[in-house]
């Protein structure tokens, strides 16, 4: 049963310029460790790192108002067929399915929490 969905989009460049103001701050403020590897593996960064944040918002707005729920709470890692996934330890019997992709300039990622049978 879907309990809720959320979609986010994001100009890549925003992401790139916070990493650019702000550097490991804004890193690690915003993203687990796993992620950043993740992202800080490819010649770009910029689109991968938005993609997650995309994720990470596209999350929120599929769980609703949740104020306790922080950036870092919301982990976006990738199975090893390269399938995004989400690990969010405070929903019990829900799972979330995560579907994030970009171009040049954009990144967007839809997230639909279900109920996990």
């Amino acid at each position: 049963m879907v309990l809720g969905i959320g979609t986010d989009i994001i100009e890549i460049d925003r992401i790139e310029k916070a990493v650019d103001r702000w550097g490991g701050l804004f890193l690690r403020h915003v993203f687990n460790e796993e992620e950043i590897k993740y992202a800080l593996q490819y010649k770009s960064p910029g689109p991968h790192l938005a993609g997650r944040f995309a994720a990470k918002e596209a999350v929120y707005k599929a769980i609703g108002n949740n104020r306790h729920l922080r950036w870092k709470d919301i982990k976006i890692l990738n199975d090893a067929d390269g399938k995004p996934y989400c690990v969010l330890n405070s929903l019990d019997s829900k799972k979330i399915l995560i579907s994030i992709s970009h171009t040049r300039v954009y990144a967007v990622a839809s997230a639909i929490l279900t109920e996990e049978k």
